[in-house]
């Protein structure tokens, strides 16, 4: 209810009351904060049983040096050494900040470390790996992000190694189909490419085998509709849905401590004018965010291309949290962009969430032969050490 003040209402009393409803407007946004949810204990799978082991990591660009010290790839290179038949995705933004610049740049040398660091897990591992796009990969949505993420294709391709790629390659939507096993079908798709603002390959110019959103839907479908009896899992970078930043969710730090966005250590209070930024975004100002005209224009896309036949997962990053949430397109909606140790957003439970936490970490699915698949959300601390927070049988 809004209500004039006037008379001294304009001075000092009514300046505090102000500041108190913001205060209490801005505790009330950050209801939530730390969300989880847990699930009666899951047993573990038995080795034998198990097809495929596939990981799950987001937003791992920027590792800490020195090599083998970051410990959320500490934990994933242990696991995925001890797993059966492990194919690692990583969900995109595989380089901070833009990507990997030109030969010459000054940070050239950096950009392919951290590219390095990721590579180097599926190499001491002997793992399946798969890089997807981010938006950080194009050149943090910039307008050299379509050579950007073709000069971080063509650099893995130069390692001469068939384990790995980066899909959809040239910047091309995709879908591409990757059949692990008779038991699972991954579908990866660049998600950046319907949110990009400059130049992509679109029809009727490009060699993509789709480059319309129309095409990319249909293709979609039939990548649903011809899996067979296997489990569809659906990889890109940006998810359906998130109690995240990115999914317009914002705490009452957003709006007091703004800065922190550019660099976790400002803790300088902005209050007031601080809340400019989060409000802006709620109200879908960046197309990387799920309120904007783009990403609504994208969700409502796969809500179509899914609506027939609905994968087993769709997978994501780009909120740096851990999530599992039931989902409405796909059976379950999984965010896991808490790749790099320490860098993590604030997240919020949704009514559908049924874990979800501010940890960083990584998700790994065993897929076992008799059709059935086991979740488990591991969670890293400091010294790369991992345990599994949260379990769940998929149905």
């Amino acid at each position: 209810m809004r209500r004039s003040v006037r008379g001294r209402g304009r001075g000092r009393g009514g300046r505090i009351a102000a500041v108190a409803s913001l205060w209490i407007g801005l505790q009330g946004c950050g209801a939530g904060g730390r969300a989880s949810a847990s699930a009666a204990p899951v047993p573990l799978a038995a080795a034998a049983d198990i097809d495929v082991t596939l990981f799950l990591i987001g937003d791992a660009g920027a590792p800490a040096a020195p090599p083998d010290s970051e410990p959320v790839l500490v934990a994933l290179r242990a696991a995925a050494a001890a797993a059966p038949h492990p194919v690692i995705v990583f969900l995109g933004d595989n380089v901070y900040p833009r990507g990997l610049p030109d030969s010459g740049a000054p940070g050239r040398l950096e950009a392919e470390r951290r590219l390095d660091a990721e590579v180097g897990v599926i190499r001491t591992t002997g793992a399946r790996g798969i890089f997807l796009p981010g938006n950080h990969d194009w050149d943090r949505q910039g307008p050299g992000g379509w050579d950007a993420i073709r000069r971080q294709q063509r650099f893995l391709a130069a390692l001469g190694d068939s384990r790995f790629a980066l899909l959809p390659g040239g910047g091309c939507p995709g879908p591409v189909v990757v059949d692990l096993t008779g038991v699972v079908r991954l579908v990866a798709l660049d998600t950046e490419w319907w949110l990009h603002d400059g130049p992509k390959p679109t029809d009727p110019t490009s060699a993509c085998p789709a480059d319309s959103g129309g095409e990319v839907v249909d293709s979609l479908r039939a990548a649903l509709r011809t899996a067979g009896r296997r489990a569809v899992v659906v990889v890109a970078h940006h998810p359906l849905e998130s109690g995240g930043p990115h999914g317009g969710h914002f705490g009452w730090r957003d709006h007091v401590f703004p800065l922190r966005e550019v660099k976790s250590w400002m803790w300088i209070p902005l209050p007031l004018i601080g809340s400019l930024y989060p409000i802006a975004r709620e109200n879908g100002i960046s197309s990387e965010d799920a309120p904007s005209t783009a990403y609504r224009r994208m969700r409502a896309a796969l809500d179509s291309a899914f609506a027939g036949a609905r994968p087993l997962i769709y997978a994501a990053g780009h909120d740096h949290a851990l999530q599992v949430i039931t989902g409405t397109s796909a059976r379950y909606e999984l965010v896991s962009g808490a790749g790099i140790f320490g860098h993590l957003d604030r997240v919020t439970a949704l009514d559908s969430t049924r874990f979800a936490r501010s940890a960083s970490g990584f998700m790994r699915v065993e897929f076992l032969r008799d059709g059935r698949a086991r979740l488990g959300v591991t969670v890293v601390d400091r010294s790369g050490g991992s345990a599994e927070a949260f379990a769940l049988w998929l149905e």
